[in-house]
């Protein structure tokens, strides 16, 4: 992409200075126009599939008419200052000043009411009386910290001096100054001109509008945000998932244009939440500690940073600032004396420790404070303390950090819910919302029905697979087994051996054994091991690294060359600090093919999904598609077509320096599509779109991701290049789409370019999101969806080319399904084409004897991205980072490259 094209997005160029004059002896080059590149955007749907058994499917949308559509939205720029022109930068207090101004001025604003969104913007329905409005409203008792960082502790120097001047006057008022100026208008005729399908910037603000009213309904009833989903501070809603971290369930709300008109989105929401109560209880359960006295208060300083409390006896809020340096029964500070005066006649100041403060001056009581650090609320260079026993977590916190395998485990478990109890759920959500009194609802001519919408579905058969000794066998329920099966194209273990990190808890000879006989049954043969390791005893205190480097010398020593594999066995079952070294020693440092397993309840029916991982890594088939053998697909067995799947994962949340990971898998050994390869590159933290696809160096080198996954295809598909390069992108938002259609889609392009000037393949581009709110149930059944169930109607885009795919058996809690919207397809696949191609692609995973909810190479993207990801170990350097929390602009570190794997190993399905 040429450096004009970057900074042509429409920015403004008046801004720039004008270019320097051309020098008299210089004859300027003419440039190439640019003027042929066009912006490419999400293509119409062509049709709507037939195939498959139709069925009635209901749906967790409700209709929804506009009465009103000739009028307009009024969007207001919203400006809040303190009576000395500083701006408001606390969150939550914008809300508290804007209906403030409601109330108070009624009448300069006709009796209009606002839609606001808590920060800078505010809209009505038709205009205010003028253009800008400026108004001046106090507030009683506004939380200082929590809502204004800029407040100064009233010149007192006393841990509590706030609290004191509030025993003589009963209110801290503010003073806000708020002015209100035109913006924009917006038709609401938009919205109906986005369920024809004419999208626009108007129709997207309007149904933002619709969404405002929503978020600012819930406001008003005490909820806690997030983006569209709703949380209220109710005991029943919470549940204990451990660490000091609770699940809070809520719901989801949020307007859509659809096929069948504006539809009302409501879903169940889980977010999590700091445990309220006392701040002591709270970190003797997130560090699970047995006392106060053995918590370790760096930690506490960081996962206390920000948090809100309330302190008794007086019920103000606070926000946390940090602790203080010294325990409470030894932390000085300076308290005036009233009735002694200097010869300034100013008064006396006397140092004091905070704890000797509070239970001589003060007669509070203190059981345990004495010992611990107090709680600071104030600023940097004027700290307030306060005793730690006196402060409460306010509710309705978020916890935003990564959470253990423990609790997301427990998370998932606590928040499932069944087809028919979720229905109920959200029926009774419908019902309390009370959306049909909200006021500008109401004036909008809003009406929403409370009846699940009704959609055709289809159910798409699953597709014959073949196994060994060429056995052809159908899937039922999207599930199938290896019982009196073998393997397709079974791999052949020679050189192999076995090393165990798990000391005494088993027998490696035994799992050996039973790993060859089950071996045997599935058509692998494996010669006996040719030794097995055990870790020595003084080396288990040692650091997982150099664990890792001292087995591997005993390996060295015994061993004759490098083996073909390693079994290890691990101690713990999930997240060994183990696991990341030993990967990355194996796999970039040897290029050795290495399977973990944990050694508790071993069973055939482990050692046998063991395999499955274990073949597909040393180049084995476990199944594949009838059609794959024949070959027989639609549109990709006549035409040598390469399939990728491409997905980036970030950190947490709460990590803002932790790189991006980007994977990208691609198919190889054409006509097949079930074996794959993996490329994963680092990239700035959070940022989404994937930058390495074409990297060139210089005019002859490109050491991007594209160029590996295209000349693995060219050798692997006898020396054929692809015609035809099938995208299947992950985890983009819809605001993403023309990102990946243009940024990233350029790079896949002028990688093919760089490889061969006069190349010109066709794209297919299909975004898949999982992380959406629409759920399918079965009409007059309590079960989920069957696998197979295929939505194109109704409920999806008025124009654009999507759909919905349950492709797996949901066993528990509420089947998710995968809604793909097809961005571009140059090769012209019908709807029936496309959705089995898909369908096909959720049945070629190696690892797991069933259908998946996503196409494999999608699922491979995420493991390969996750297994590099543990090479870096990048949390744990996190953890104790300055930055915790704060966010990084994308690009503002350097970014540690990831180790490249062995050439042996680096086309394998390492990642399995």
């Amino acid at each position: 992409m040429d450096s004009f094209e970057q900074e042509g997005n429409g920015a403004a160029l008046e801004s720039l200075p004008p270019p320097p004059p051309v020098p008299p002896d210089v004859v300027p080059i003419k440039a190439e126009s640019d003027a042929k590149k066009t912006v490419r955007h999400p293509m119409a749907r062509r049709g709507v599939g037939t195939k498959g058994q139709k069925v009635t499917i209901l749906t967790n949308h409700f209709k929804v008419s506009v009465g009103s559509t000739d009028g307009h939205f009024y969007h207001y720029s919203v400006s809040l200052s303190y009576e000395d022109g500083r701006p408001v930068d606390g969150k939550g207090v914008g809300r508290k000043v804007i209906d403030r101004v409601h109330e108070t001025y009624k009448n300069e604003l006709d009796g209009k009411n606002f839609a606001y969104d808590g920060e800078k913007s505010l809209f009505t329905i038709g205009p205010l009386p003028n253009n800008k409005l400026e108004f001046t409203v106090v507030l009683e008792d506004v939380a200082p910290t929590r809502n204004n960082g800029n407040a100064s502790p009233d010149g007192l120097d006393s841990p509590n001096g706030r609290e004191r001047k509030r025993l003589r006057r009963p209110y801290h008022s503010k003073t806000f100054k708020v002015e209100i100026s035109y913006a924009a208008k917006i038709p609401m005729q938009a919205i109906q001109n986005a369920l024809r399908g004419q999208e626009s910037e108007n129709s997207q603000e309007a149904l933002r509008v619709l969404d405002i009213i929503l978020r600012q309904h819930a406001a008003k009833q005490g909820c806690l945000l997030v983006r569209q989903s709703f949380f209220q501070d109710n005991q029943n809603n919470f549940t204990d998932i451990g660490g000091g971290v609770l699940g809070c369930r809520g719901f989801h709300s949020s307007f859509r244009a659809t096929q069948g008109g504006l539809s009302l989105n409501i879903d169940v929401s889980t977010t999590m939440i700091i445990q309220p109560g006392p701040v002591v209880d709270f970190l003797l359960a997130n560090q699970n500690a047995r006392d106060p006295y053995s918590l370790d208060w760096n930690k506490a300083k960081r996962v206390l940073k920000n948090l809100r409390i309330k302190v008794s006896p007086s019920n103000q809020e606070y926000k946390i600032t940090g602790l203080s340096e010294q325990l409470c029964k030894d932390q000085l500070f300076s308290m005036k004396q009233k009735n002694m005066k200097n010869e300034n006649g100013e008064a006396e100041t006397l140092e004091i420790t905070i704890y000797d403060y509070f239970v001589n001056h003060r007669n509070i009581q203190l059981r345990y404070s004495a010992d611990l650090p107090c709680i600071n609320v104030g600023k940097p260079k004027r700290p307030t303390y306060i005793p730690i026993e006196l402060c409460s977590l306010v509710s309705l916190q978020r916890y935003t950090k990564a959470l253990s395998t423990f609790q997301r485990a427990s998370l998932v478990e606590k928040s499932r819910q069944k087809p028919q109890e979720r229905m109920n759920v959200l029926s009774n959500v419908l019902r309390t919302s009370n959306y049909g009194a909200e006021p500008m609802l109401k004036s909008c001519g809003v009406n929403i029905n409370s009846n699940f919408t009704q959609v055709d579905g289809r159910i798409l058969p699953a597709p014959r697979l073949r196994v060994g000794n060429g056995e052809d066998f159908f899937p039922r329920n999207g599930r199938w087994n290896f019982n009196n099966k073998k393997f397709v194209e079974p791999s052949r273990i020679e050189r192999w051996a076995v090393v165990n990190f798990s000391a005494p808890r088993c027998d490696p000879n035994n799992i050996a054994r039973d790993l060859i006989r089950c071996g045997e049954m599935k058509g692998i043969r494996i010669d006996p091991p040719f030794d097995i390791f055990n870790e020595m005893n003084q080396n288990r205190r040692l650091s997982p690294v150099v664990r890792v480097e001292k087995m591997f010398e005993q390996i060295q020593s015994k061993l004759p060359g490098a083996p073909q594999f390693l079994l290890c066995l691990l101690p713990d079952r999930k997240n060994s600090d183990l696991y990341g070294p030993w990967k990355r020693k194996n796999l970039s440092e040897y290029g050795i093919v290495t399977q973990c397993m944990a050694p508790a309840r071993v069973n055939d029916q482990y050692l046998t999904n063991l395999l499955l991982k274990i073949n597909a890594k040393l180049g084995g088939l476990n199944s594949m598609l009838t059609i794959e053998q024949t070959p027989s697909i639609p549109m990709i067995s006549k035409v040598p077509t390469i399939i990728l799947g491409m997905d980036v994962s970030h950190g947490s949340p709460g990590q803002s320096d932790v790189p991006s990971i980007a994977a990208v898998v691609s198919s190889r050994q054409w006509p097949l599509i079930s074996r794959y390869r993996a490329s994963v590159r680092t990239q700035s933290p959070k940022l989404e779109m994937i930058d390495s696809l074409f990297k060139p160096v210089s005019d002859k080198v490109d050491e991007g991701i594209m160029r590996e996954a295209l000349l693995d295809f060219y050798t692997s598909s006898g020396k054929r290049k692809p015609d035809q390069i099938i995208i299947f992108r992950d985890g983009v938002s819809e605001s993403q789409f023309n990102q990946v259609l243009n940024k990233e889609l350029d790079q896949v392009i002028e990688a093919c370019k760089f490889l061969d000037e006069n190349w010109n393949p066709k794209f297919v581009v299909i975004v898949a999101q999982k992380n959406h709110h629409t759920k399918f149930f079965q009409q007059g059944s309590p079960d989920n969806v069957l696998p197979g169930t295929v939505i194109d109607n109704k409920v999806c885009h008025p124009k654009n080319n999507d759909f919905y795919l349950c492709a797996h058996a949901g066993m528990i809690g509420t089947t998710r399904p995968t809604h793909y919207h097809v961005l571009l397809d140059q090769v012209g696949f019908s709807a029936d084409d496309l959705q089995e191609l898909v369908h096909s692609l959720s049945y070629v995973y190696q690892r797991s004897t069933t259908a998946i909810s996503v196409v494999a190479p999608i699922c491979y993207a995420h493991l390969a991205a996750s297994q590099l990801g543990q090479f870096m170990k990048f949390e744990d350097a996190s953890e104790t980072s300055s930055s915790h929390g704060g966010v990084t602009a994308p690009g503002a570190i350097s970014v540690p490259q990831l180790p490249r794997l062995k050439d042996n190993v680096s086309s394998s399905m390492f990642f399995c």
